[in-house]
Order: C-alpha cells, then sequence, then structure tokens
C-alpha cells in the first residue's frame, strides 16, 4: 500500500490518555490514526506508513517529515504580546488599526504570530479567524493554540483550513473589520532547519490580485499585506509601502475596501 499523505501517531511515551488524545486530533482533522509502540522509533515509516506525521506528546503536538520536525511556538508572537500589554505599539497594530472589539480574517495564518497579536489588540469582545491553505500547518497551529494561554485580555482565534481566495468568496461583504495576508516570502533568508520543516508545508503561490480584491470586498476598514524588503511584493500588487522601520526586513502595505457587486 502507498503511503498516507499525512497521519497522526503519539509520542514514544505512549499511555491511554495519550492515545485518547491523539485519537481525537485525528478525528478533528479527518486523519488516519497510527498506533505506535512504546519507545517505538518513526523513522521507518516515512515512506511507507506516511509522508509526515502529526506526534502528539505532552507537551502537544509536532510536524515531522524525513528530514526534520516542527512543533508550535508563540515565538516573537509571545514578545510581541507583551510590549503590546506594555504599552509599545506594534507594526501590524499600527498599520491595521486594530482596536478593541474587531474582527480580523488572517488569510495565511502560518503558525499564527499575526494572529496572536491581533487576539491581544482586538481583546476578548475581537475575534480573530485565521484561514490556513496547508492541512499540516493548520493542525499544528490548531492544535497549538489550544494549548497556549491567550489570557483574559484576548480575543479567541478560530482556525479553518481552506484556500484563503475560495473562503473569502463565501463571505458576505464588509464582514471582517481587517483582512490580513502574509504570502511566503518567495527569496528566504537563512533559517533555522526546523523552519524549513514549516517552510516545506506551507503555500508559496503569490497573492494574486484576485485575492486582494476578494480581501477588499470584505474588509470594512483595511486590507493589510505583508512583504519582504528589497522585493517588489507590494508593488506588484499596486501597493505603497507604509513608513516604518528601516531596521526590518518586513514591510507593510494596506488597501482599503471596495463596495460588492
Amino acid at each position: 500500500m502507498a503511503p498516507v499523505p499525512l497521519a497522526v501517531t503519539t509520542s514514544t511515551k505512549v499511555d491511554a490518555a495519550l492515545v485518547r488524545e491523539a485519537r481525537a486530533v485525528a478525528a478533528r482533522w479527518g486523519l488516519p490514526f497510527l498506533p505506535r509502540r512504546s519507545k517505538e522509533g518513526i523513522a521507518p515509516w516515512f515512506g511507507v506508513k506516511a509522508d509526515a506525521l502529526v506526534v502528539v506528546g505532552g507537551d502537544g503536538v509536532t510536524l515531522w517529515d524525513a528530514e526534520g520536525s516542527f512543533a508550535f511556538h508563540a515565538g516573537m508572537a509571545h514578545l510581541r504580546r507583551m510590549r503590546l500589554r506594555d504599552g509599545e505599539p506594534d507594526a501590524f497594530v499600527r498599520v491595521a488599526e486594530l482596536r478593541p472589539g474587531d474582527s480580523v480574517l488572517d488569510c495565511t495564518l502560518g503558525l499564527a504570530q499575526d494572529a496572536l497579536v491581533a487576539s491581544l489588540a482586538v481583546g476578548p469582545g475581537g475575534r480573530v479567524v485565521g484561514v490556513e491553505k496547508s492541512l499540516a500547518l493548520a493542525i499544528v497551529a490548531g492544535e497549538g493554540l489550544k494549548r497556549y494561554e491567550l489570557g483574559a485580555d484576548s480575543g479567541p482565534i478560530e482556525v479553518v483550513h481552506a484556500d484563503a481566495h475560495a473562503y473569502l468568496k463565501t463571505l458576505p461583504s464588509g464582514s471582517f473589520d481587517v483582512v490580513f495576508f502574509d504570502p511566503m516570502f518567495a527569496k528566504p533568508k537563512k533559517a533555522q532547519p526546523a523552519f524549513e520543516v514549516l517552510r516545506r508545508f506551507a503555500e508559496h503561490a503569490p497573492l494574486t490580485p484576485e485575492a486582494l480584491a476578494e480581501g477588499r470586498r470584505v474588509a470594512r476598514r483595511w486590507v493589510v499585506v505583508k512583504g519582504a524588503r528589497y522585493t517588489d511584493d507590494l508593488k506588484k500588487l499596486g501597493l505603497q509601502e507604509e513608513p516604518g522601520s528601516r531596521f526590518t526586513d518586513v514591510v507593510w502595505g494596506r488597501i482599503g475596501p471596495v463596495s460588492g457587486p
């Protein structure tokens, strides 16, 4: 039999509770569950049982393939949230003009770094929906967020596994305050091995003018796009770079909404 593209299993410390949790993860995302014996290695499974595995352990979920692994981690988002709580500015919050009670649609969720910042900016009365085309990354983010303590000052983050353009087409006009796109940078810098695993599973298609137009229909205030400095990412979409720090590789563009047809 050919290997399945993606499956769920447990870590090496197998017990009944962990098996139940792993089976629940598999059921939530419609994936097969592969039982694992205690201390059994998964390296021989790749290309035989599965191409990639979501491993459920006591410390959360980890995405594995034959070349490495990647786990959910709040990373810089945790630091950004701390700074935001201390009253320091955040580029995303500033450009999107996020405020308490807002609804935000993150069309390129990835590992939810910007969604985590948005959840704090919009507060408990707000809402953040993150759309992720890659099933593997949607699972890592979705399960990771279940285990991350957002705090009473943050709004919920809902994870949707879908193609963002197709998902936008299903939404009524003006249904979110802010629509956000963060396409995977076409020219990556050298990164840690774990990030390379993420890059292998991530969606690499550029943001299209058609998807941007749908975002403008859905947004009430702004469509915000993150790009890479020293590229024409924003220019290709007819966006101007917003003023910001020159000491970062990230640039921001935004455009207002349009009325529906």
